[in-house]
């Protein structure tokens, strides 16, 4: 009897696999991929066949069949803005994101490779809440200058999944409460959550919020705008400068926050001060979304790689506990999201949506 339920998450350079039976996770492999493995493919798309043979040959040797699976799931890529959900895997999916009708990334092969392989088993396919996950209201996307629209570009599949977790563990459910969920690491994102829906969002892929190891968060226009002319940058270093030479590692030329805290604790009182300041910015972000949810907020979640850092979570707590409780989920959930989602429409608690 099938009762397998094959998770896909593919990275720039990696695939990790999980693999899930009667509701756990039974084995779990993240796949390293060399620059010279991936150097023979022209583009995303035509890796599919390599990481294809690197799924079947994970569960050759985890002893699984395709006749032994439910159903496949794969993290959702760049596709139109759509409503959160678990959404099928569908000939218009496949075909936006095999012409990268909405711009490339790696994730753009969850949905094409769960298709592949759920085809061999004669199962359907799905992604859940892919980043182009878009339920922001009217108001939020008035940007201030005709012609520039906000949008929502956000971590939406771990934000969503650990608000999920944090509630069923206050005996709350999603669909019923409002909360705030601050996703920190390289890059971070905090959205607005009103009962189920992400209705505003602090999108740092498009330059707002709080800087990051990495990102510069928003800057003062006036004065960034005069950098770009004095020192006449094109529009791939104005990219790099905003996203990878940004942040903290504009200030300190280090991207690990471990690093960071190490050299506050030998007494930098420059790391300190830079740090502190990111705390600060995620905090002023944390209190905008507060005022998107009229101050009706059940709980502050602080997850991603950056929450494990006691310095960062203290601090940020120290301003916003106010607000409402703050929970920590440090890290990721990415694949049990994934899993999850599936698990929602296979058992009728929601519907798969279609693309």
């Amino acid at each position: 009897m099938k009762k397998s339920i094959l998770a896909i998450n593919p990275g720039s350079t990696s695939t990790k696999l999980s693999l899930y039976e009667n509701k756990q996770e039974v084995a779990t492999q993240t796949i390293r991929h060399t620059a010279e493995e991936l150097a023979q493919f022209k583009g995303i798309i035509e890796q599919k066949e390599f990481r294809k043979k690197v799924i079947i040959d994970f569960m050759a040797q985890e002893g699984f069949k395709a006749e032994h699976l439910e159903a496949v799931v794969g993290r959702g890529g760049l596709l139109k803005p759509i409503p959160g959900g678990t959404y099928l895997v569908e000939k218009e999916m496949l075909h936006d994101l095999t012409e990268e009708k909405y711009n490339t990334h790696a994730s753009n092969l969850g949905a094409i490779l769960a298709h592949e392989i759920a085809e061999l088993a004669g199962v359907d396919a799905y992604i859940v809440d892919p980043v182009v996950v878009d339920e922001m209201i009217d108001l939020a996307r008035v940007s201030g200058l005709k012609g520039i629209e906000r949008r929502s570009v956000v971590h939406a599949l771990n934000q969503k999944a650990v608000a999920r977790k944090v509630l069923e563990e206050k005996n709350r459910r999603y669909e019923n409460s409002n909360v705030i969920i601050a996703h920190l690491g390289g890059g971070s994102s905090i959205a607005a959550h009103e009962k189920g829906k992400m209705i505003d969002v602090v999108n740092g892929l498009d330059g707002e919020g709080p800087f990051t190891p990495e990102r510069t968060g928003g800057l003062p226009l006036y004065d960034f705008a005069r950098m770009i002319l004095n020192e006449q940058l094109d529009l791939d270093e104005i990219k790099k400068r905003l996203a990878g030479n940004g942040g903290i590692k504009s200030y300190l030329n280090e991207i690990d926050l471990r690093r960071v805290i190490e050299r506050i604790d030998k007494g930098e009182e420059e790391a300190r001060l830079y740090l502190e300041a990111m705390t600060y910015q995620i905090a002023k972000a944390i209190g905008e979304m507060a005022t998107v949810l009229k101050g009706k907020v059940d709980y502050i979640i602080l997850t991603g790689g950056a929450a494990y850092g006691e310095f960062v979570v203290k601090h940020i707590e120290e301003r916003v506990s106010w607000i409402a409780p703050v929970e920590v989920m440090a890290g990721e959930m990415e694949m049990d999201a994934l899993h999850e989602g599936v698990i929602r429409v296979l058992e009728e608690k929601e519907e798969a949506k279609h693309y």
